[in-house]
Parts: structure tokens; C-alpha cells; sequence
């Protein structure tokens, strides 16, 4: 029912574009909020303006210094200040992570939307929200990576962290979320799960099953790489076989990170799942949120490269699972999924049930197929 599904977005969060020519565009998030009302969604929802988030929201995460030489490159008159190995050092000047006009105030408006997704959530003011601009989840505490400035997840589940949640924060993106788990690394109140394409083909290179958190943290950084060519069967198998994991944990609160760059289409990544793995990761997703949290969701964007062709549905099937009126976008699945030859299923089968068995024995839960 209105006001007890959120969306946050205005036309603020187009300004996060690093360079005309950059994968990462923010026209696939206007595409996709039209594709929700073109469905009849945002009649069964409320939109919530984004605010920009302050130095002390950003520095919940981020070292000071680093939030101070973002906002000293972003502006033209300052940016001599930093010298070339400061620069470098804080990730910027690559074709990734190009150094842009404005980036600090962009960058910190997605974080700010994302940190409203969180308010209004914990506040009781709606119990799932979707802040589909949102999900830079490789930003580093000292560094810029991967297309993101600052790592605004990591900032949503650090608010709702120091309010006494305990977060499960799960990440469906096809990279892997290497920021959002070593900030997390060694902290008990957070679960970081990550389904993703192995790093041994696609950036970052990490994301492996014995990377399982520091000290008292040992069990709550989860991980569970594909094999390229994975198409829907064994994904949803995969994300299946984690939820354990996340029941185990007991949150308070979910945070999910919903890149839709695993689709076919992706020119990013090399796995080949259909828009119609999304209807059944919302469903699974309101329902561990009753489940477990009384209801309360905060979603994510996150990667998604294919930008007309995927992106606006994936993330219209999502929110139509949100408010509970999936009828509204069923048209939006792929009428057919895409699997791979028989020898390439077997091998990612195979490797599946590997990685399963390792996790299992190092958590101690029953997390087969």
C-alpha cells in the first residue's frame, strides 16, 4: 500500500557521471524510474527526495583526509593542490575513476539517498525502500574503485549500525563487493554475503569462500563465486543456498546491494542470467524481511551496463516485488532463459558444489543445493 514502499530519486541523482563516455551512466536510473511508472508501480509507492549526505555521514566510513581530497579534486580551483601521487594513490586518474568537476557533491548525493533509504526504514516510515542510484559498493575507506567515489552501501549499513542494527547486507551484483566487505571485515553486527562472478576472470579478483572475516567477525564476511556462463538455474540454486547463512545471522535489518550486470546483455561480465532471476530475488527478499527484520529492506542499485536493454526492467521487476504487485511488470521477463552447452553446465555445477561444500564446512550450516 502508498507510504509503505519508498523510492528515492529526483533528477539530483543524474549529476553522478564521471565522464561522457564512462560505462557507468545515470540515464539507466531515469530509465528505470520511468519503467516503473510506465508500469503503474509508483501509484503503490511513495517517491522520497535524496538529500546530499554531510562530512560526518560520509566519514561514518571514509577516512577524513580522503573525503578532503575528493572534494579538493572536484573543484577546478583546488585541484592543484593534490599532488599526482596523492592522486594516484586515492584511485583517481584512470579510465575507472577519471577525476571530474562536481564528483564530491554527485558522489555524496547518491550516499545521501541511500542514507534517507536507511532513515526511513529504521523510522518506521515505510518498511522497504529503493534507492536505485545507490549500490557503489568497491569505494574504499581510503580509495575510490571500480566507478565508485564513495561507497554509499557501506555508509547505509554504518547508520543503521550505530542505531543498534545488527545488518545483514547481501550483494546479487556480478563483481564481487570488495568495499563494502573490508570495511566490514571485522565487525560481528554485520553479514556481508556476496554472490558474484569469480575473481579469477572478472574484477576485482577477490570474493572467494576462505576470505570469512577477522577475528570475532570469522563467519560473517560469506562469499560464493560463479563460474563464467552461469545462467539462471544455478544462480538462483546459488542465492538459494545462501539464505541460511543470512537466518543464521538473525538481522535486524536487510540491506541489499541489486546490481543487474549477471544478465547476458552485460558487456561487463560473462554470465548469462535472464531479467526472470529478479522476480524470484525480490520475493525472497520481502520475504526474509518479514521473516527475520519486521519488514525492513533497504535496496540498492549497483552495477547494471546494458543500459536500456536490461537495467529499467531488472530493476522494475524488483520494485514491482517490493510492493507486492508483480503482475504489474510481469511482461518485463525474458520469455526464454540462456543456458550454455552441456559440457559448460556440468562445469559450473561442479564448480558450484565445490564452493558450497567449502563454505558449509567452514560455517557449519547445511547450505546444499
Amino acid at each position: 500500500m502508498p507510504g509503505r514502499v519508498g523510492l528515492v530519486w529526483s533528477e539530483d541523482l543524474m549529476a553522478y557521471q564521471l565522464s561522457e563516455d564512462h560505462p557507468l551512466q545515470p540515464i539507466r536510473v531515469k530509465l528505470a524510474v520511468d519503467q516503473m511508472a510506465a508500469s503503474g508501480l509508483l501509484d503503490h509507492a511513495r517517491v522520497l527526495a535524496p538529500k546530499m549526505a554531510s562530512r560526518q555521514e560520509l566519514e561514518l566510513v571514509h577516512d577524513s583526509a580522503y573525503v578532503e581530497l575528493v572534494a579538493a579534486l572536484s573543484d577546478p580551483a583546488r585541484r592543484a593542490e593534490v599532488g599526482p601521487w596523492q592522486v594516484e594513490a586515492a584511485g583517481f586518474g584512470s579510465p575507472d575513476n577519471p577525476i571530474a568537476d562536481g564528483m564530491h557533491e554527485a558522489a555524496a548525493t547518491v550516499v545521501g539517498a541511500s542514507v534517507v533509504a536507511a532513515e526511513t526504514v529504521h523510522s518506521g516510515g515505510a518498511l522497504h525502500v529503493f534507492s536505485p542510484a545507490g549500490g557503489l559498493h568497491h569505494a574504499q575507506a581510503r580509495w575510490a574503485s571500480g566507478f565508485c567515489v564513495y561507497n554509499d552501501v557501506a555508509v547505509a549499513v554504518a547508520w543503521l549500525r550505530e542505531r543498534g542494527h545488527r545488518v545483514a547486507c547481501i550483494d546479487v551484483d556480478v563483481h564481487h563487493g570488495d568495499g563494502t566487505q573490508a570495511i566490514f571485515y571485522a565487525d560481528p553486527e554485520v553479514l556481508t554475503v556476496s554472490l558474484h562472478e569469480s575473481g579469477r576472470y572478472l574484477f576485482p579478483g577477490t570474493g572467494f569462500p576462505d576470505e570469512l572475516g577477522r577475528a570475532a567477525a570469522r563467519g560473517t564476511s560469506v562469499n560464493l563465486p560463479l563460474e563464467p556462463y552461469c545462467w539462471d538455474e544455478p544462480w538462483l540454486a546459488a542465492f538459494e543456498a545462501l539464505m541460511p547463512v543470512i537466518r543464521d545471522f538473525q538481522p535486524t535489518v536487510l540491506v541489499t546491494q541489486d546490481g543487474c550486470d549477471s544478465h547476458l546483455l552485460d558487456p561487463l561480465a560473462h554470465l548469462q542470467a535472464s531479467t526472470a532471476i529478479w522476480p524470484r530475488i525480490g520475493s525472497r527478499f520481502h520475504k526474509l524481511a518479514h521473516e527475520l527484520c519486521q519488514g525492513r529492506w533497504v535496496a540498492l542499485g549497483g552495477g547494471g551496463y546494458a543500459l536500456r536493454e536490461v537495467v529499467p526492467r531488472a530493476w522494475t521487476l524488483l520494485f514491482a516485488e517490493m510492493v507486492q504487485r508483480p503482475e504489474l511488470a510481469a511482461k518485463l521477463i525474458d520469455p526464454e532463459p540462456f543456458p550454455p552447452s552441456a559440457e559448460t553446465q556440468e562445469h559450473i555445477w561442479q564448480g558450484l558444489d565445490r564452493d558450497l561444500h567449502k563454505l558449509a564446512a567452514e560455517l557449519g550450516l547445511e547450505l546444499g543445493r
